[in-house]
């Protein structure tokens, strides 16, 4: 089916391979053309384990059938790729985290025996990409936490990026907006987050990929994810490393190491994460349906486990203002402690292979939608005019040439997000349509 595409990912994997910055970027490049020429999974791991081992390329990338978040039973990879130049500044930020990464493990509300004993090899960086195709594109990650395979995780370690330039990118257009104006509960939750929001933001994602994804452990004889879990691993996979950054991004820890200076940067991150999770990600699905979408479902998950489990101690409330619903936090550090108990019970879940208790929690609390507040979100949010999901165009590399030498890239864009997908089916689609 898509073999004609493949000949071209391999042709061009054959070219970087003779350009390749060092030998360790050539073994991976080389694994992965043996893995496409192949379809041998075996393959794929060996790419894998070589990908990860890489630390010293400062152009980097992925590329083949990876995640697994369209497929209901959690099997089949979808196509993605990028290629990305190295961050050094923010990866200064990333690596910090990185480097506390066992004492973090050791610090988490886990039950002891889910957590690592040894936290192998994180390789924690900052990007800025370059290009971005199928899955990530032409809306994309904010932040990648590879290979999956909890087993090379454990053995050899994994490979976190932050998407450094996605990221201010993002930052800057929500900053342009009017969304924080129209669902921010006051001013003070609406500065806070316009001080702090950017920095919030990307120690959420640090913390996320880098720590998030790579901790705990599956017992010995328990199954992977794919097989205990089933159609819920994926969303409650990411529920769990949301709610490793959630729970530190409140702690003292990432003030000591220097990451931020304030813990109004957490509460800025509480304020944002909570009000999204119950109110501002409805303006992403239609009125009357249901939450699918795997990362949606478990900032939801996060929020109203929260709001539920705190109603007691009015951890969280909705407020009316002026005929309008707001979120408001009234405690913090209860609102992190439910993060941990959450975390360490969506931990125990993967851990034993619990299927039951991980679809009660995802139906639950990540499925279903209020359809009162969805109205209300969908009837305020449609007033601002502006769009629930962002897309980025491509820049288009030009070499100049002297003589037979390349001297320069001229990086070029297109005038339209549309003039860019017509040039790219004219000139690179590679398969054939069906009628």
């Amino acid at each position: 089916m898509y073999g004609a595409a493949i000949d071209k990912i391999i042709y061009w994997l054959g070219k970087a391979s003779t350009v390749a910055e060092n030998d360790k970027q050539k073994k991976w490049i080389d694994l992965l053309i043996a893995y496409l020429q192949t379809g041998d999974l075996k393959k794929f791991d060996e790419y894998s384990i070589a990908w990860v081992q890489d630390t010293d390329s400062k152009i980097d990338g992925i590329n083949g059938f990876i995640e697994v978040y369209l497929d209901a039973i959690g099997k089949k990879g979808s196509y993605e790729s990028y290629v990305s130049i190295r961050d050094m500044e923010a990866t200064k930020r990333l690596e910090a985290i990185a480097k506390e990464a066992q004492w973090f493990e050791d610090q988490s509300p886990l039950m002891p025996e889910h957590k690592k004993k040894e936290v192998k090899g994180i390789i924690a960086k900052a990007i800025h990409v370059i290009g971005e195709s199928g899955d990530l594109a032409p809306t994309t990650a904010i932040g990648i936490n590879l290979p999956n395979a909890d087993w090379i995780r454990r053995d050899h370690g994994s490979k976190s990026v932050s998407l450094s330039n996605i990221i201010h990118s993002y930052n800057i257009a929500s900053a342009q907006k009017g969304t924080l104006d129209e669902f921010g509960l006051n001013d003070e939750v609406k500065n806070r987050i316009k001080q702090h929001g950017n920095l919030a933001s990307d120690l959420h994602t640090d913390m996320h990929e880098c720590i998030g994804h790579a901790s705990g452990q599956i017992n010995p004889g328990v199954e992977t994810t794919d097989k205990t879990l089933k159609n819920y691993a994926s969303c409650l996979e990411e529920a769990r490393a949301d709610l490793v950054a959630l729970y530190y991004i409140l702690d003292q820890k990432l003030i000591d190491i220097g990451v931020m200076n304030t813990l109004d940067v957490g509460k800025a991150e509480y304020d944002g994460y909570i009000m999204n999770g119950l109110m501002t990600q409805l303006t992403r699905i239609k009125l009357g349906d249901d939450i699918e979408e795997a990362h949606m479902r478990n900032r939801q998950l996060n929020a109203k486990w929260a709001y539920e489990m705190g109603k007691k101690d009015r951890v969280i409330e909705f407020v009316k203002r002026d005929g309008k619903t707001f979120v408001q936090i009234n405690d913090y550090n209860k609102l992190r402690d439910l993060f941990g108990q959450l975390l360490r019970e969506i931990q125990r879940i993967k851990s034993e292979g619990d299927f039951k208790a991980g679809q009660a929690l995802v139906e639950n609390y990540g499925v279903k939608v209020d359809q009162a507040l969805h109205k209300e979100v969908l009837d305020r949010y449609n007033k601002l005019g502006i769009k629930p999901y962002r897309g980025f165009i491509q820049p288009k590399l030009v070499a100049v040439m002297d003589g037979e030498k390349v001297k320069d890239i001229k990086i070029e864009y297109p005038e339209s997000f549309f003039a860019q997908m017509m040039e790219f089916g004219k000139n690179y689609a590679y398969l054939p349509v069906k009628n």
